[in-house]
């Protein structure tokens, strides 16, 4: 009887951590090969705890490890300010649940709305569904994108109690765009239901950002703080997460002590006691190092459905890099995709499965299936029953036909094993960006969309100025060569314009792109 997969199952008791790697092909002379590389990334992350510049793009220490523990941090004015934030957190959350802290109509906050994108939203939303309970003393909404439609369908979800609703407007820089939208929708939306926002309103940002001078001149409820050394994509256990997380109800201190347990397993030097460091050189051994592959995330159970939407952006936006450190054109990346299973099965398992070999399978398992005994639906078996036997079946399926997999099992979803999956990855990607050799925590990419949308903003202003004084319709090409501009972007700007406001109107033509535009 083969008993060699007794050698690739890690198990951590103090903690209930569990990851099978038996599916990944790391044996010991592939471990040998990469021991250059796995003492380099064990150096590396000692370094960062301890306060080196990790990121020399913006000359900028990482501390999102610090969060949990914050005796690492490497001043004990860093301490502070992590601990005074923490206790900060729960005196408001304490204030709000008690009721001293009350509406502008003296109600007690029931619901609180959060504006914020990327990081400043993801860590939040994916926790709070994983740990919702009807036993929760408020609920979340997520303003999480500046789409007009998007923001109305939450507004009318909380329209009949918006003076019990909290707003949390969050955004490092206080510059950002879809934030900044989101705040300015919902302000308009508490003042036309004769609310005043201020006085339902708190932010976390940086100090001395836009959006802490505005906080504060408008006498906002309170401020919390965001740091410069905390990611955006690694800000869930800073205020960005606990502060709407502990107002929803969930225990901040145990989700703090699951990450921080996590980390104490991943400062393990042998990779067979360091599951973070197993996911990286399973990563590592389905990219060869140099990326093109997908890892696709399937969480067993339906709380952790969100859990790949999060780390698609812990994941791509840390390893997604033209560049090395070097300075050399890499493109690296690795791919994340991924709903739950065992929804997936019917869906997109098949290409999985037998299509080509370009991904790998992180399975997600939780042992607990639910509180209370379930009953036997067939076969002498519980619906769980069947849950884990649906991922056992697709982990042999994929092995059968080559495909690698690895195995992360936590006893159940609370907020402590909760925060372990998320410090696990977090440690992982740090790891396996040292091993490949680039900058984890600088993401020069996402700015040029932004950019590009702030150069289509203003061409979309011109062009509409132009429209009001012309005395005639212009096509796009027409409007182009007036503006100086690609006559693709203006056609689509116009034909958007067009359709929102009311001043403007197309006459459509054969082809379509020969449409003309003009004021009405």
């Amino acid at each position: 009887m083969d008993q060699g997969w007794k050698q690739t199952l890690f198990y951590a008791p103090q903690t209930g951590l569990m990851a099978d790697w038996s599916g990944m092909d790391l044996n010991g002379d592939y471990l040998d090969t990469m021991q250059e590389k796995v003492s380099a990334a064990l150096a590396g992350m000692k370094e960062l705890e301890a306060g080196a510049i990790a990121n020399p793009d913006e000359e900028r220490m990482v501390g999102h490890y610090w969060l949990r523990a914050p005796e690492l941090a490497p001043t004990p004015g860093l301490r502070k300010e992590i601990e005074d934030c923490v206790g900060k957190i729960k005196r408001f959350v304490a204030d709000v649940h008690s009721g001293r802290i009350r509406t502008e109509r003296g109600d007690a906050f029931r619901h609180v709305l959060v504006g914020g994108i990327g990081g400043s939203s993801l860590g939040p939303m994916f926790v709070a569904d994983a740990l919702d309970s009807p036993a929760d003393p408020m609920d979340l909404f997520f303003l999480d994108n500046t789409d007009p439609a998007g923001m109305d369908k939450t507004f009318a979800a909380v329209k009949d109690d918006l003076d019990a609703t909290l707003t949390i407007i969050i955004s490092k820089s206080g510059g950002t765009i879809e934030t900044r939208n989101c705040m300015v929708e919902a302000k308009a939306f508490y003042e036309a239901n004769g609310l005043d926002f201020a006085k339902h309103a708190v932010c976390v940002t940086g100090a001395g950002s836009k959006l802490d001078a505005t906080a504060a001149s408008e006498g906002w409820l309170d401020r919390f703080p965001m740091w410069d050394w905390v990611g955006g994509r690694t800000s869930v256990m800073s205020a960005v997460g606990l502060l709407p997380l502990a107002l929803k109800g969930i225990d901040i201190d145990s989700f703090l002590a699951g990450a921080a347990a996590c980390d104490w397993l991943g400062r393990a030097e042998e990779a067979a006691e360091n599951p973070a460091l197993l996911l990286a050189l399973s990563w590592y051994r389905c990219s060869g190092g140099i990326g093109g592959v997908t890892q696709v995330v399937l969480p067993y159970k339906d709380s952790l459905m969100l859990f790949a939407k999060y780390l698609q952006q812990l994941v791509m936006e840390s390893l997604g890099k033209e560049f090395d450190l070097a300075g050399n054109a890499v493109h690296q990346g690795l791919a994340v995709m991924g709903n739950k299973g065992t929804s997936d099965q019917h869906s997109y398992v098949q290409q999985l499965v037998a299509g080509p070999d370009n991904i790998f399978v992180t399975f997600v398992q939780v042992l607990k299936d639910r509180e209370g005994t379930s009953r036997i639906v067939g076969e002498g078996s519980t619906s769980g029953d069947y849950l884990n036997a649906f991922m056992l079946g697709t982990k042999k399926a994929l092995e059968d036909h080559g495909k690698r997999t690895f195995v992360l099992t936590i006893p159940e979803v609370n907020a402590y094993h909760v925060g372990q999956l998320i410090a696990v990855f977090e440690r992982a990607v740090s790891m396996y960006a040292i091993m490949i050799g680039i900058n984890a925590y600088h993401q020069p990419a996402v700015e040029f969309g932004k950019k590009a949308a702030g150069g289509l903003i203003d061409l979309k202003n011109r062009a509409a100025e132009l429209l009001l004084n012309a005395d005639r319709a212009m096509t796009a090409d027409e409007l182009a060569d007036m503006l100086d501009a690609q006559p693709d972007d203006v056609f689509r700007l116009m034909v958007h314009l067009c359709s929102n406001d009311p001043r403007f109107t197309v006459s459509c033509k054969d082809p379509v792109a020969e449409s003309t535009f003009s004021r009405k």
